[in-house]
């Protein structure tokens, strides 16, 4: 998954170039624009795209306090998606977003277990575009705003995604549907298998 939203926002912003969110073309694609500043545009539609899964209360690290409960769900772009499902892999172009929302306990006649708040809490964005970014991908955190701000190369998020994640820095370990793709295809990378204490196929 995408890094946790619980991240502390991160200083000065270190790359000059930066993307902008188009809308939905004639063809029905979502695909990043040239724009200026280290920031990004809020993708208005990103919940018309393909849902991946939920995660609660998870985090990367383990002195993290869990003072409230919190559900983060994943979302990618349909073209990514279909790219995906055909190959294992990520194309260029693909965007992630992690939208967070608190966990409600009590409401209407629920009387155990908790379901997500309508308000949302916080969004991430993980975008690939290989032309662009040093690393081929980048993570903007939205901080309650309609303008996301970039993470700079420094952040944690790069360093945990590229020694832990299952294909391409995403952590599609944590997508149901995803990871038997991934196997199949043989493109689990190696540092997630030493995760598992799998060889790495020669």
């Amino acid at each position: 998954m995408i890094t946790s939203m619980k991240i502390a926002t991160v200083g000065a912003m270190l790359l000059s170039s930066t993307m902008a969110f188009g809308q939905y073309g004639p063809a029905g694609r979502s695909v990043p624009a040239s724009a200026s500043d280290a920031h990004l545009n809020f993708p208005e539609h990103y919940r018309e795209w393909v849902y991946l899964s939920t995660g609660f209360d998870m985090s990367y690290n383990p002195a993290m306090p869990a003072d409230h409960h919190m559900f983060d769900n994943v979302f990618v772009n349909p073209e990514a998606y279909k790219a995906f499902v055909e190959t294992g892999s990520w194309p260029d172009q693909t965007i992630f977003v992690l939208e967070v929302r608190d966990a409600e306990g009590k409401g209407s006649i629920n009387q155990k277990g908790d379901y997500q708040g309508t308000a949302v809490m916080g969004l991430e964005v993980h975008v690939k575009d290989e032309a662009r970014f040093p690393g081929k991908w980048a993570f903007f955190d939205f901080d309650n705003t309609r303008t996301g701000k970039l993470f700079p190369p420094s952040a944690d998020c790069y360093s945990c995604h590229a020694a832990h994640a299952a294909v391409d820095t995403t952590f599609v370990q944590f997508y149901p549907t995803l990871l038997p793709i991934a196997r199949q295809k043989g493109t689990l990378s190696p540092s997630y298998l030493k995760d598992l204490g799998t060889p790495a196929p020669k």
